[in-house]
């Protein structure tokens, strides 16, 4: 069993990151700025990969002129040596890996339900056997150290169905796939799973479940449609992720493990 601790720490310096080596797969995406931008902000020093190491070359390059410590770095998650390489990069220029958030995701048969097996494995492999090797790999550094927070980022459409009225009264043509939400729906409970198997390590996982983000080029009435179906009348926005990410990376949440936290403006709650 993991060791009881019980420390006197003032409640915002539990929030701080830093002194924590913390690793975001993706980064130049919706979610994924504003998740970079976040432990940053709270001090971690920031790893931030994937494939596209020009878009996170960017984003890195735009945080260190803002004073934060932030370095991109090559994964390709579909080739399991990529994901060995980076965990022995990190190790040797951190020693340490304090948090992990597995936010990167390849959105392949995301059209329609008709496509071939091929294109189903192919994303299951980016979103599901990559989830678990990543995991395990910066895991098994975690549980040297005795600590550690993994992060997964799901989405609403991991806990709900389709809902296609979102779409009435637009010119969208939503031709569905099940690939997505299956996975999103699976990752909620492989971070059950891995909660439950890390948790005597002093490990915690933990998913957030993001709802709809807002872009200028979506259509007045699916904004005004998907708006209406959340208790907060609205869709999400460029910080609306930085909180939560905060708390889960940092000991302000020590007691919390195995859960899904849905950021979805109510969605869910409907």
């Amino acid at each position: 069993m993991s060791e009881q601790k019980n420390e006197n720490m003032n409640v915002l310096e539990s929030f701080s990151l830093k002194g924590k080596v913390a690793l975001l797969t993706g980064g130049a995406g919706l979610y994924g700025r504003q998740i970079v931008a976040a432990l940053a902000e709270a001090g971690a020093e920031t790893y931030i990969a994937s494939r596209n190491l020009e878009a996170l070359e960017k984003v890195a390059s735009e945080e260190r002129a803002r004073g934060y410590n932030v370095s991109a770095l090559k994964l390709d998650l579909e080739d399991e040596k990529s994901i060995f390489n980076l965990r022995d990069g990190i190790m040797k220029r951190s020693g340490r890996i304090d948090v992990l958030i597995n936010n990167a995701v390849t959105r392949s048969a995301m059209n329609g339900w008709d496509n071939p097996m091929e294109a189903f494995d192919r994303s299951l492999r980016v979103n599901a056997s990559a989830l678990f090797v990543i995991t395990r790999l910066f895991a098994d550094e975690m549980k040297k150290q005795k600590c550690g927070s993994i992060i997964n980022i799901g989405s609403m459409m991991g806990m709900s169905g389709i809902e296609m009225a979102n779409y009435d009264g637009t010119d969208m043509n939503p031709n569905p796939s099940p690939i997505y939400h299956y996975e999103k729906g699976g990752m909620i409970n492989f971070t059950r799973w891995a909660a439950s198997i890390l948790g005597d390590y002093n490990v915690r996982v933990n998913c957030v479940s993001p709802g709809g983000y807002w872009i200028s080029t979506h259509p007045a009435q699916f904004v005004k449609n998907y708006s209406a179906r959340t208790q907060l009348g609205r869709m999400a926005n460029d910080t609306d992720l930085k909180g939560i990410i905060v708390f889960l990376a940092s000991d302000a949440s020590a007691y919390l493990t195995g859960a899904n936290i849905p950021v979805d403006g109510g969605y869910t709650a409907k």
